[in-house]
């Protein structure tokens, strides 16, 4: 899974070694905070992918990874399975960085709703995970304890 570190001038995807190698990609993806348009959340990824893998590595339904390239741009793409994920829009006159290499990035992450809160925030210089921006923004579920059952002790007939 795709660890997401935001500080106050940009968004940095950190690839595990795997990913890193079936999205052909050396590096981590760096996002500048002011070319970011949009980011949503949807519960299907697979409906966000446009064009064709080139390079990037795709088994239907299972995994899909690297660049795709389409006549409306290049996406990034990291999609494993049916889980939850981020789509970021990005401003297609952005000067460099990934902003200029891609028009969209979709990311599966479990922290998408605390990369949305997360970006919404002043951060500081230094990057941190958006996990831990946004601690204590998102109030914890109140939890009741449950109360232990007592075992009824029936006599045994005779």
């Amino acid at each position: 899974m795709v660890t997401l570190l935001l500080d106050s001038a940009q968004l940095e995807v950190v690839l595990s070694p795997l990913e890193r190698a079936l999205s052909f990609r050396r590096s981590r993806l760096r996002i500048e905070r002011a070319h970011i348009v949009r980011v949503q959340l949807t519960d299907d990824p697979w409906t966000w992918l446009r064009g064709v893998p080139s390079p990037g590595t795709q088994v239907r339904g299972v995994v899909a990874m690297g660049t795709w390239k389409s006549a409306g741009g290049d996406d990034f793409i990291v999609v494993k399975r049916r889980k939850p994920a981020v789509v970021i829009d990005l401003d297609p006159g952005a000067g460099a960085g990934a902003a200029a290499e891609f028009q969209r990035v979709v990311l599966t992450t479990r922290h998408g709703l605390a990369l949305v809160q997360a970006l919404r925030l002043e951060t500081d210089a230094e990057a941190v995970e958006v996990t831990e921006i946004v601690t204590g923004a998102i109030p914890a579920p109140v939890v009741k304890p449950r109360r232990a059952r007592t075992p009824k002790i029936v006599p045994a007939a005779t």
